[in-house]
């Protein structure tokens, strides 16, 4: 199959559903590009399920560029997207042409994401006019969890709705190549996704969305410090892991691991050869 660019997922508008990950190492990003999934997104939700940070605020620019870098390593179809994380942007235009362009020059990314609509479109533009692809993001945007007092759906009253309808259709004139939208109501969310011509991602987002995306630990059913609704657990590897470390740990305990075929033995007479040096060293 042909490498995702971010030209390439715009034109899928249409044409079928685009299937988008979170990927945080070389080995998931591996797995994801196997999977022929089309957009592999190195979030700053790395900081919850990798770093063990209570949300995504405490992410830095390094941890951003550490991990899509080594996603990058593993993957060589999907488009990554490297999330920019809080403080990365928000600050200047400047600052924010500045790091958008680092994760295609330092981490092998071909494109970003950055959280929130109207505050931010003069930082898109300028991004974009740099020639670093944008993905938008707006609803539930986790950068912003403090303003909206914790992890909480966006967009359910006709007046809040309305409003992430004018943030995508702003978002796409400023240049953005497709938009996530998080924890709205699928009306809303379907609303959207007819009134621009740019891919929605959803997530939490209801069917009628260009695309949806869900963190790789879910899908696999490896964290379970909290479950979103919008969660669908295709797995549960948790507790098998759990099951195979237990296994790991008895065997070492018993005495049963390592057995012969798991190490190897000097050939017999370097092993004599090894016993007389040994003797010879004694002596001296």
């Amino acid at each position: 199959m042909k490498k995702m660019t971010a030209p390439a997922i715009r034109d899928l508008k249409g044409q079928r559903k685009i299937t988008s990950i979170t990927a945080y190492d070389y080995s998931s990003g591996q797995i994801a590009d196997a999977a022929d999934v089309d957009i592999i997104l190195v979030g700053d939700s790395l900081g919850m399920v990798v770093l063990g940070y209570e949300d995504t605020l405490s992410v830095t620019m390094d941890d951003m560029l550490h991990h899509t870098a080594a996603v990058s390593r593993g993957a060589s179809r999907a488009l990554i997207i490297g999330d920019m994380p809080f403080m990365s942007y928000q600050p200047s235009v400047s600052m924010a042409v500045a790091n958008a362009g680092k994760f295609l020059s330092k981490t092998g990314a071909r494109a970003v994401k950055l959280e929130g609509g109207f505050p931010f479109l003069e930082h898109v533009r300028a991004i974009v006019d740099s020639g670093v692809p944008v993905q938008g993001h707006i609803g539930l945007t986790p950068q912003h969890v403090a303003r909206f007092g914790g992890f909480k759906g966006q967009g359910k009253t006709a007046r809040s709705a309305s409003a992430l309808v004018e943030e995508a259709i702003a978002l796409e004139e400023a240049g953005c190549f497709s938009i996530v939208l998080e924890a709205i109501p699928s009306e809303v969310a379907k609303e959207i996704t007819e009134r621009v011509t740019i891919p929605t991602i959803g997530i939490g987002a209801g069917p009628d969305t260009d695309g949806q995306v869900l963190v790789y630990h879910d899908i696999l059913g490896l964290f379970d410090r909290f479950v979103p609704k919008f969660v669908k657990k295709f797995a549960q590897l948790r507790g098998d892991c759990i099951g195979a470390v237990n296994s790991y740990c008895a065997e070492v305990l018993d005495g049963s691991f390592p057995a012969e075929k798991n190490f190897t033995n000097m050939d017999v007479e370097e092993l004599k050869m090894f016993k007389t040096l040994l003797k010879d060293k004694e002596r001296v």
